[in-house]
Order: C-alpha cells, then sequence, then structure tokens
C-alpha cells in the first residue's frame, strides 16, 4: 500500500451512537476516511469496526492519534480491544518450519515477487533442510534441534530467537511440534498456524491415506491463531478444494498442500492488515 493509513480497530458493547462518535471524533481531527466497515454480533452483543484514514489528513501523528481516541475507547468501554496501527511501519514476521517446506516456499516466493511486503527476519527449524531456500532468499535460518524428551530447553531458544525481533506475526508453516502454553500466552494473538480438514476426523499418522481409503470428496484447510488448546484457535481462514474418485493418495497431498498455501497467504495477509479481530474463540474479518 503506497499512500500511508492509519488503521483503527475495536470491538465494544453494542449501543447506539458509536459509529456518530467514531465518525465525529476523526472529522473534527480533519481525517479523511477511506475505508470502514462495521459488524454486530446478536449473540453476544458486541460491536465491531475497522476504519482506515489518510496520514497526511490528520495534523498529527500517530502517537497522537493513539492518545487521543484512548479517550474515545473509553467513552465506548472498548478497554483493552483496540489499537491504532501505522501501515508505513513495516510488518515483521518469524517462520517456525520442520520438514515440509510447501507453505514456507509460498510465502517467500510472495515475498521475492512484492506480493507480500513484510520483513521476514529469521525462519527457525527443527530440522535444517530448509536451510538453504531460505538463506538464498537473504533471510537467516537457525536450525534449533528438539530432543526426544524434555523440550522446554528447545523451546527456550526458540522463544529467545523470536522474541529478539518482536515480530508482528510467528507462523507455524507446518511447524510439527506443540506449543507450550507459555509460548502460547506470550504469542497470543501473533501465533499463527496452518493445518489440514481432517482433523478431527482422521487423527493420527497419514491421515490422507486414512481419507482416502474413506472416499473423501473435499481436502480443506484451516488458518487459526495459536493457543494453549490443540488447533482450536480463532479461526482466521478456511477453505477447500474438490477431490474424487479417481484422485490417488499422491494427489490427494499436493491438492491439500496447494489448499493450504494459499489459506496461510490469505490468513497472514489479512493479520497484518489488522483485519481480523478476536473475541473470544470467534474471530470477525474485515
Amino acid at each position: 500500500m503506497s499512500e500511508r493509513r492509519y488503521v483503527i480497530t475495536f470491538g465494544c458493547p453494542d449501543r447506539t451512537g458509536i459509529v456518530a462518535r467514531v465518525s465525529s471524533f476523526l472529522a473534527d481531527a480533519g481525517g479523511w476516511i477511506v475505508e470502514a466497515a462495521y459488524h454486530t454480533d446478536p449473540d453476544t452483543g458486541w460491536f465491531f469496526t475497522r476504519q482506515e484514514v489518510r496520514a497526511d489528513s490528520l495534523p498529527f501523528g500517530v502517537d497522537e492519534l493513539r492518545s487521543r481516541f484512548a479517550e474515545v475507547a473509553t467513552s465506548l468501554s472498548a478497554e483493552s480491544n483496540w489499537r491504532v496501527e501505522d501501515t508505513s511501519e513495516r510488518r515483521r514476521v518469524v517462520i517456525l518450519v520442520s520438514k515440509e517446506g510447501h507453505c514456507l516456499y509460498d510465502i517467500l516466493g510472495r515475498v521475492a515477487a512484492d506480493e507480500l511486503d513484510v520483513d521476514v527476519r529469521a525462519v527457525i527449524g527443527n530440522h535444517d533442510n530448509l536451510a538453504d531456500i531460505t538463506r538464498a532468499h537473504g533471510i537467516p535460518f537457525h536450525h534449533v534441534p528438539f530432543p526426544a524428551g524434555d523440550k522446554a530447553e528447545a523451546f527456550a531458544e526458540v522463544r529467545k530467537l523470536v522474541d529478539e525481533h518482536d515480530p508482528h506475526a510467528v507462523v507455524l508453516a507446518r511447524f510439527m511440534q506443540i506449543l507450550p502454553p507459555e509460548l502460547c500466552q506470550a504469542w497470543s494473538g501473533r501465533a499463527i498456524n496452518i493445518h489440514h480438514s481432517f482433523l478431527p476426523s482422521f487423527i493420527g499418522a497419514r491421515p490422507y491415506h486414512q481419507a482416502h481409503r474413506r472416499g473423501v470428496k473435499l481436502v480443506g484447510a484451516t488458518c487459526h491463531y495459536v493457543t494453549a488448546d490443540l488447533d482450536a484457535g480463532p479461526i482466521i481462514e478456511q477453505d477447500v478444494i474438490r477431490v474424487d474418485h479417481g484422485d490417488t493418495v499422491p494427489d490427494l497431498v499436493r491438492k491439500g498442500r496447494d489448499i493450504e498455501k494459499i489459506t496461510l497467504a490469505r490468513g497472514l495477509r489479512w493479520h497484518l492488515e489488522s483485519r481480523v479481530l478476536v473475541h473470544g474463540n470467534r474471530t470477525v474479518v474485515f
């Protein structure tokens, strides 16, 4: 995005006058709204919004906007559920991987093609087979071996490597290790995972073989935030691709990888553009 913008997002208890309050605040400051989205959840009685404002329309910077908007957020009982982001700040990403490289290849390709404007600070793997492709893109690769038993020391090293970059997103690009609860908490709302849609129907080893024997007609993928509840965090994006009786197990694997790549790319982009608002275990995606 070439034009610098400020993005305001928040959720609060629904009531009359919220849109007017926010619009009046921005208009009084000279703010030029270029994109606005709203949603009310009738089940929870919660209101959500995302506003984009031209940065050059305001006589002050993002820090002053945050300071002034805090009063509005408090008056609407938004409490801590609000953010003001500056699109000129390039988003920092750290990627965690294991052996499968399709999601990593896709992200690196999008970055190289200027399709995804992010700063990939590092790739961290519990295996080193993706080191060469990472370094070929000029990105540091860190190999952190994981022992079969106690993995606390390995996770501590991963946390140290990730946190030194203070990333906007920690992408688990087919990282086949379960994050401990303390990391889920530390990276809450930033750690993003991708997995196939066969859970919980086909649990355990060789899920594609199980699905093939069952004669499934759809292969899908889920992109979600990581929580201590395994594969049960707030969902950002899901998609499916059709398969049929003529597809072999390798066909299912190939199609599954295809849909994982695009689903992760969408979810990551929406997260980095501040389009995802989390409320409980659900999301609103503007």
